[in-house]
């Protein structure tokens, strides 16, 4: 057993041509890392590296890698893994990610077609398929979201499936593609409060983020909403509750609260540690506010065990045979 540093410094690093927004403001805090952010896992385990060679045998990308997950490790011993869709380069720029921006090469829409396959031959139950902005198609990317679940669906029986979408800048029709396509989970995430969304999130706005999960509520009661808030970039305790509040007013059922850990010197500067305690505050908070399942905790990241998450809200269960 080693130690891991969770740090997404030490994992691949963004490609040098891919165009960065430099974020100016506070300076990071001491980039030293309490112990609640360290972890004992094994390496590179069998499941691991089968995994690793299954997608690139199918030419995919997962975000697992692309965002330099600190739960790969764990998620893909246990079979577990998040597709990423739409290609490599994202049109939009957020502070604290670390998918590369830029124009994207092209559109495969082959690649619904090699994710189900590539679901079927791990045997997953549980399938989670996000993607990066595509501003530059007319739909931003809605019939690629769509067909990934329809053809899971259809290669895969019995196999849930979470879609994790951007905004389409609003655009109805193209959320009523995704919608079309019945995933299990729907999920689109705040990640932030209100007072910084737009300096963390330039491209989107807060209640534009709350409006997906309306509209999915609205049209579609039928399909669970979930959604995401990162700690660490300048919020306060009561300004996340004041978020979980929006949330749950726009109808989102399952919460992930997790720790923000800064990419980059270029990108959004660290402010703070949040320590176990403050997730078990909103753990609780969220019990009382009727969200269906929060999971929250400093290495917890949207994808974590997202099948687990879909069967306490409800939203799923895992096949018998």
């Amino acid at each position: 057993m080693s130690t891991i540093d969770t740090s997404p410094q030490s994992a691949t690093s963004i490609p040098a041509d891919a165009r960065r927004l430099t974020i100016v403001g506070a300076p990071s805090v001491a980039q030293r890392k309490p112990e609640w952010m360290k972890r004992h896992i094994p390496l590179a385990g069998p499941n691991y590296r089968e995994l690793k060679k299954t997608m690139r045998g199918a030419s995919l990308n997962t975000v697992c890698e692309e965002a330099a997950c600190p739960n790969i490790h764990q998620c893909w011993e246990q079979r577990e893994a998040s597709f990423l869709i739409g290609g490599e380069d994202c049109t939009r720029r957020c502070g604290f990610c670390q998918i590369a921006t830029g124009k994207p090469k092209g559109y495969d829409r082959d690649e619904p077609r090699r994710v189900a396959e590539t679901v079927a031959e791990m045997g997953l139950h549980f399938a989670v398929v996000t993607g990066v902005a595509r501003d530059d198609l007319p739909d931003g990317g809605a019939w690629l979201y769509a067909e990934t679940a329809r053809q899971i669906h259809e290669q895969v029986p019995g196999c849930g499936v979470e879609l994790l979408i951007p905004d389409f800048r609003g655009d109805e029709d193209a959320l009523r593609e995704v919608i079309s396509a019945r995933p299990e989970v729907l999920a689109h995430n705040l990640e932030t409060v209100r007072r910084v969304f737009r300096h963390t999130r330039p491209a989107f706005t807060y209640e534009g983020s709350l409006d997906v999960l309306r509209r999915t509520r609205d049209w579609a009661p039928e399909i669970a909403r979930k959604s995401n808030l990162i700690l660490g970039m300048g919020e306060t305790e009561e300004e996340v509750r004041e978020a979980m509040r929006d949330l749950a007013d726009a109808g989102c059922q399952i919460l992930t609260i997790g720790q923000y850990l800064q990419p980059t010197h270029k990108h959004l500067a660290l402010q703070r540690y949040a320590a176990p305690d403050e997730y078990d505050r909103y753990r609780e908070y969220g019990r009382e506010l009727g969200f269906d399942h929060v999971e929250a905790g400093p290495l917890v990241r949207s994808s974590f065990m997202a099948g687990d998450q879909a069967i306490n809200a409800g939203a799923w269960s895992r096949p018998t045979a």
